[in-house]
C-alpha cells in the first residue's frame, strides 16, 4: 500500500479546502430548511421537498456536459464558471419572498454543476492506488463542513433567516473560487479527443461496471435527501430535541463516523475490497433508515441509527467516485465523473420529492420507511454487478 506523496497530500488538502468551503454553504440550509420553509408563503410539505430536491434535478441535467467541458477547456476554468452560476442562484434564493422564489434560486444553484469536474481534478492529481485516500481526505472535509453547518445552521438562521443563509452561501462560493486558483495546482490539461462525442460517452457509461456504481450513488443520495426532509422534524417532534440543540446529536455522531472512515479506508485499496465495502454500507444505510422510522422516543436506537447511517454514507462518498475514476478511460474521466454526479444529484432530486410526498400524505416515519425499502432494489444489483466491477478493475490494472 503506497503512501501519499508530498504533492498528492498538498493538493488533496488544497482541493479539500475548496470543496469543503462550497459544501459548507450548501449544507447550512439542510438542518433547518424544512422547519423554516413550511412557514413561507405558498409552502406545502410537497413544495418544501421539491425545493430541497430540485437542486439535484438541475445538477443532474448538466453534470455530463460540464464534465465534458472540463475535459476540453480545463478543470479550473470550468469549476470557476459553475461556481459563478451557483452564486447567482444563491442570491436569487436570498431575495425570494416565498417558496416559489426559493425553488427558482435552487434551480439556478443546481446549474452550477461542478461536482464531476471537481472529482476529476482530484483524480488528475492522484495515482490509482492512492485515489481512494485522496477522495477520503476530500470526503472528510465534506464531513467536517457538514458538522460545522449542523452546529452553526440554526444559530445563523435565527440571526438572518433563510435569506441570510443563502447570502452567506454566495459569499462562501466566491471564496472557494479564490482558493481554487491560489491553492490548487494546474496540470497540463486533459483534453478529450474528437471521438469523445455523446455516442462514445454513452457507450462507455452503459457498461455494467459503471452502471452499478452510478445506480449506487443514485440510491444513496435518494436516501440521504429523503432522510433530511424528515430528520429535523422527527428530532423536534418525536424526540423533543429542539432545532437549536440538534447539533448535540450530529456532532459526536459525525466525529465517530470520521474515525470509522479513517480506520476502514486505510485498509481498503483493491477494487474487490471496495466492492465488499459498498455492499456492507448499502445494507447499513437501509438498516439505519429503518431504525430512524422506529426510533420514536427511544434515544438509544436513534443514536445507533445515526452512527450507522453517517458512517456508511461517508464511506460510500469516498469509495464510489474512486472506483469510477479507476474504471473510466483517462481521457473521459471528467465525462464519466460527470455522469456519476448526474446520478448523484438525480438521486437528491428524487429523494427530495419522495420525502415531501411521504411527509405530506403519510407522516415523518413513513419517509424513513420508504427510503429504507430502496435497499431491496439496490442490494440485488450490487450482488449481480460486484464480479463485473472487480473483473473490469483487473483489466484496467493489467
Amino acid at each position: 500500500m503506497s503512501k501519499l506523496s508530498k504533492g498528492e497530500l498538498k493538493t488533496s488538502f488544497a482541493l479539500s479546502s475548496v470543496v469543503g468551503l462550497r459544501m459548507f454553504g450548501l449544507f447550512l440550509i439542510m438542518p433547518v430548511f424544512s422547519a423554516y420553509a413550511l412557514h413561507l408563503p405558498g409552502a406545502t410539505p410537497l413544495l418544501v421537498g421539491l425545493a430541497i430536491g430540485i437542486y439535484g434535478f438541475a445538477q443532474a441535467a448538466l453534470q455530463i456536459p460540464v464534465g465534458l467541458l472540463s475535459d476540453r477547456i480545463g478543470r479550473h476554468l470550468t469549476i470557476t464558471l459553475g461556481l459563478l452560476v451557483f452564486v447567482i442562484g444563491s442570491v436569487v434564493a436570498a431575495w425570494a419572498h416565498g417558496i416559489h422564489g426559493i425553488i427558482i434560486g435552487r434551480v439556478l444553484q443546481g446549474m452550477g454543476a461542478v461536482s464531476g469536474a471537481s472529482q476529476a481534478l482530484a483524480a488528475d492529481h492522484s495515482r490509482d492506488d492512492n485515489r481512494s485516500k485522496v477522495m477520503g481526505i476530500i470526503g472528510i472535509s465534506i464531513g467536517a463542513a457538514f458538522v460545522l453547518a449542523i452546529v452553526l445552521g440554526a444559530p445563523l438562521a435565527r440571526i438572518g433567516g433563510l435569506a441570510g443563509l443563502f447570502g452567506l452561501t454566495a459569499v462562501l462560493a466566491l471564496a472557494a473560487i479564490g482558493l481554487l486558483w491560489v491553492l490548487v495546482p494546474r496540470l497540463a490539461e486533459h483534453r478529450a479527443p474528437a471521438a469523445a462525442r455523446p455516442g462514445s460517452v454513452l457507450r462507455m457509461l452503459v457498461k455494467p461496471q459503471l452502471t452499478v456504481l452510478n445506480v449506487s450513488v443514485f440510491m444513496m443520495h435518494t436516501m440521504l435527501t429523503a432522510a433530511f426532509v424528515a430528520l429535523p422534524l422527527m428530532l423536534k417532534q418525536d424526540t423533543g430535541i429542539a432545532l437549536d440543540s440538534q447539533w448535540e446529536l450530529y456532532l459526536p455522531v459525525m466525529l465517530i463516523s470520521a474515525v470509522i472512515m479513517g480506520g476502514v479506508l486505510r485498509r481498503v485499496t483493491s477494487v474487490a475490497g471496495s466492492m465488499r465495502l459498498v455492499l456492507s454500507c448499502a445494507l447499513g444505510l437501509g438498516l439505519a433508515l429503518y431504525g430512524f422510522s422506529r426510533a420514536g422516543h427511544g434515544h438509544l436506537l436513534l443514536w445507533l441509527s445515526a452512527v450507522v447511517f453517517f458512517s456508511a454514507f461517508n464511506l460510500l462518498e469516498a469509495s464510489l467516485p474512486s472506483l469510477v475514476s479507476r474504471l473510466a478511460p483517462a481521457h473521459l474521466r471528467g465525462a464519466s465523473l460527470g455522469a456519476y454526479a448526474t446520478c448523484q444529484f438525480l438521486g437528491a432530486g428524487v429523494g427530495g420529492v419522495l420525502g415531501g410526498m411521504m411527509l405530506q400524505h403519510a407522516g415523518v416515519s413513513a419517509v424513513f420507511a420508504a427510503a429504507a425499502t430502496l435497499t431491496l432494489l439496490w442490494l440485488p444489483l450490487l450482488l449481480w454487478g460486484r464480479s463485473r466491477v472487480v473483473a473490469a478493475g483487473a483489466t484496467v490494472a493489467a
